[in-house]
């Protein structure tokens, strides 16, 4: 990389891959305990806080991204297969009282807002949803996509493309095509990106939790196939920071970010690209990408789906079922053993186990099991 180097990612955001080779004796292990870990810290609908989310003030959390929805999610997922990791609580009434909760006492000291998926009360009805929950309400979810359909921030995890999947899952097909409607308007002509109103600041973003990868997720269904392809690859190509058989993303554009800002993660850089559109970009450009994930190494942050090794490792499994290339599963294998690692380590570190989706131990859990499988579906967002 010459004298620019570090141009498309940062070392010291990343570790050296272990030696542990794939063994799925010790996946299915670490799934089991990480489960088991999960039941025994279940509470009256919620769990506690971790240290490393600085959140203690909060007190526990419900919402989809942090709290109780996404682990009921992910435990009722876990044990809709034909592998021996049933839960034993009623997820039905663990998600009944964290809606309850939620209501009384909304998460982040009551700013969340309320319509979203990620971090708001669709996430926890979408889950009721899917559990058959008697605390499932379709009219409450019609309404809640109905206000959301002009947020401004325009992204997955507080604007309308959260809730226009919650709407298309929950077969509330007229809000769907409304929000996806309202989506497409929004897709500038020339830029080929979304503007996004978040967190006091106007920007273009372009990973899937906060910007144009997630947009275009949401229109999948909508929106014509050959427009999102030809418009992804406009987009995708345009702001490419390029190595010669490598690529990666800045996370937003506008203003452009300086290099020290570069990320390899699923919510900024390449892993979430490939994950999330790989199917609908430039398969040399997926490659790029996909290879420099691998180049990268594991992220120091941890080992969850976010911003953490579990998700970076979807970027592989994407791979493998875009090209049948085997090379790609044994490297999201090996990112799975190194992941295992890392829940071990922090658990040594902190005495506890992290219980959450997004950032905590059962997303990778989930993503164990997506190796064993081979299955490139990123948890919710491709279930929905």
């Amino acid at each position: 990389m010459g004298d620019d180097w570090p141009v498309l990612w940062r070392p010291t955001e990343h570790e050296p891959l272990t030696e542990s080779e794939w063994d799925q004796a010790v996946a299915e292990r670490a799934v089991g305990e990480i489960v088991a870990d999960a039941q025994a810290h279940a509470g009256d609908g919620i769990w506690p806080v971790h240290p490393l989310d600085e959140l203690d003030e909060e007190g526990p959390l419900t919402s989809l991204y942090l709290g109780s929805a996404g682990m009921i999610w992910a435990l009722h997922e876990l044990g809709s297969g034909p592998e021996p990791w049933d839960c034993q609580l009623d997820l039905s009434r663990l998600l009944a009282r964290a809606l309850d909760r939620y209501r009384a006492k909304p998460d982040l000291g009551g700013q969340a807002h309320p319509p979203s998926l990620w971090m708001g009360e669709t996430g926890l009805l979408l889950v009721a949803t899917k559990l058959g929950s008697p605390a499932a309400d379709t009219d409450r979810l019609r309404e809640l996509a109905r206000v959301n359909r002009e947020h401004p921030t325009w992204e997955l995890m507080w604007g309308s493309p959260g809730t226009i999947l919650a709407a298309r899952e929950s077969g509330l097909q007229d809000q769907w095509r409304d929000g996806a409607r309202l989506l497409l308007d929004r897709w500038d002509e020339d830029s080929d990106l979304w503007t996004h109103d978040l967190y006091g600041s106007v920007r273009k973003y372009l990973g899937p939790a906060h910007g144009f990868a997630g947009d275009v997720h949401a229109l999948r269904g909508y929106a014509e196939e050959g427009l999102l392809r030809t418009r992804v690859a406009r987009a995708l190509d345009r702001h490419a920071l390029r190595d010669g058989e490598l690529a990666n993303w800045l996370p937003r554009v506008d203003p452009p970010e300086p290099l020290a800002k570069i990320r390899v993660q699923w919510c900024h850089g390449a892993p979430g690209m490939i994950a999330t559109l790989g199917d609908l970009m430039p398969l040399e450009l997926a490659l790029a990408g996909g290879e420099l994930t691998w180049r990268a190494g594991p992220l120091r942050k941890g080992a969850g789906l976010c911003h953490g090794t579990a998700g970076n490792g979807y970027a592989f499994l994407r791979l493998f079922a875009l090209t049948g290339d085997e090379r790609w599963l044994d490297r999201a294998r090996r990112y799975a053993m190194h992941a295992v690692a890392q829940v071990e380590r922090q658990r040594r570190l902190t005495g506890r186990g992290r219980h959450s989706l997004w950032i905590g131990d059962v997303g990778v859990a989930v993503y164990l099991r997506s190796c064993i499988r081979g299955d490139p579906a990123f948890p919710t967002i491709d279930f929905w």
